[in-house]
């Protein structure tokens, strides 16, 4: 019986340790190209994740993205982007469209991914892991809109949640790009 107790012990210690040492690196997506896009070639940098859709009220905020990014972006700072069509069906696009669109209409040059979903029951397993605080240890989220914004650290944890409606160019993110 002792045995069996200190077996179910040092399993879930090693369940919650693999579980807390989760990070944004542990994750290889699709770019927009179609290619794999290992995440953890954006170790030692701050990442901003946002979900984003061509015909949506906010998609103006691509422009204040490639601004951000010209600006910050580079060894310290990167900006993620994943096309989804989960909010009133807007980003029916192929990949192609999607990066036609992101490139004629606002110069993206920042990483677009291909389309994913980030809510629901086929949400990608990255969103799984930025929305359940059971998986990145920090807070539960629910994507609430196109453009919500996700802060990662340069350890490739989850730091915050920023509405849809925050833009790129906020304050907060500015500050938060430019602390320690």
């Amino acid at each position: 019986m002792k045995k069996i107790f200190t077996i179910l012990i040092i399993m879930i210690t090693t369940i919650n340790l693999n579980a807390q040492s989760k990070s944004l690196y542990d994750f290889t997506v699709k770019s927009i190209n179609g290619e794999d896009f290992d995440l953890s070639q954006l170790k030692g940098k701050k990442v901003l994740v946002v979900n984003t859709a061509s015909k949506c009220g906010l998609t103006p905020q691509y422009e204040e993205l490639e601004k951000l990014h010209e600006i910050y972006g580079g060894d310290k700072f990167e900006i993620i982007g994943f096309p989804a069509n989960n909010f009133g069906k807007q980003e029916p696009g192929t990949n192609d469209e999607i990066k036609e669109f992101c490139q004629i209409n606002y110069g993206v040059s920042f990483p677009m991914m291909s389309k994913i979903s980030v809510k629901g029951d086929d949400m990608h397993p990255l969103y799984q892991w930025l929305t359940r605080k059971s998986e990145n240890q920090k807070m539960d989220s629910e994507v609430s809109w196109n453009f919500q914004k996700y802060l990662i650290d340069e350890n490739g944890q989850l730091v915050d949640v920023l509405s849809p409606k925050t833009t790129p160019m906020d304050e907060k993110i500015i500050h938060w790009i430019n602390s320690k």
